[in-house]
């Protein structure tokens, strides 16, 4: 047989907390049949159609998965823009806080009927799921914890805590000068980051508090923990440090795998790269154990 062709669903989402619209797509197998719906959530510095993203969304799509993927609203990337990060004000401006919100939206768009355009009889809501990968890894433990919808969560390369270290004379500089500068890598923007992030962190500790959340908030929920070994931008150490706090997760190491697992931006192959296959496939294996009806 022919190799399913996937539907791609373009919609856009609001979040009641602040006024700035934000895109999302599904891909999925448009069969009728209702399917558990992954939700993707890129990391810092990240969109949704970054570098293999989308030829992950088809991947999952043929192996019976609605795959959806969304940009957080503050990542910089504009509504019918250029689709990579150019609203550097924005940029500025995101914190913990709205972009779990925002995943909360998308959620809600997807039990209201007719918000997405995805058709409801190709959705099985009951087997929701969420991938995030680095920043987006600890979002989603993070959403996972506080969100009863989520039915099970895997992180790819995950932070193991919101506030990276910052020291007292680091957050006594951004708070003198209000912004704190951060290279990407990639395009050599100079991304700012105001103060508020900091200052949203300690409003919300509870909430942002990854540890506490996956002891005593994340209940039974299934976890996996994916992690290359030659992660260059998060330490493996990560993972094992997520895993000592849940260690009913099931840890997945992968030999030789990078922070972005194989992938580049712009990414012009029709095939994964082989380490975000391997990713994908142990996410897979996973949810299908654990997305059962």
């Amino acid at each position: 047989m022919p190799t399913p062709q996937p539907t791609i669903v373009d919609f856009q989402l609001t979040n009641p907390t602040h006024n700035r619209p934000f895109a999302a797509d599904a891909h999925f197998v448009a069969d009728g049949q209702a399917k558990p719906v992954v939700v993707f959530v890129h990391g810092f510095k990240g969109f949704k159609d970054w570098g293999h993203f989308n030829v992950l969304a088809d991947w999952f799509a043929r192996r019976g998965f609605v795959f959806v993927k969304l940009n957080l609203s503050h990542n910089g990337v504009v509504v019918g823009g250029s689709g990579d990060l150019e609203d550097l004000e924005a940029f500025g401006r995101n914190n913990f806080s709205i972009e779990l919100d925002d995943v909360g939206a998308l959620f809600d768009a997807l039990q209201t009927p007719g918000a997405t355009g995805i058709p409801a009889a190709d959705m099985d809501l009951a087997r929701l799921a969420l991938i995030g990968h680095s920043r987006g890894g600890g979002l989603v433990l993070l959403k996972a914890a506080e969100d009863a919808r989520v039915r099970a969560v895997a992180t790819w390369a995950a932070i193991s805590q919101v506030n990276p270290g910052w020291t007292e004379q680091q957050m006594a500089d951004w708070q003198q000068k209000g912004v704190l500068h951060v290279e990407n890598s990639r395009t050599k923007q100079q991304l700012p980051l105001y103060y508020q992030l900091v200052e949203n962190y300690y409003q919300n500790q509870d909430r942002l508090d990854i540890e506490q959340n996956l002891r005593q908030r994340l209940g039974s929920r299934p976890v996996l923990i994916v992690h290359g070994d030659q992660d260059e931008t998060v330490p493996l150490a990560r993972a094992h440090q997520l895993h000592e706090w849940q260690p009913a997760a099931e840890l997945r190491v992968l030999p030789g795998a990078t922070h972005n697992f194989g992938g580049a931006h712009p990414w012009q192959s029709a095939e994964l790269p082989e380490q975000a296959r391997q990713a994908a496939e142990a996410t897979v294996e996973f949810f299908e154990s654990n997305l059962k009806r």
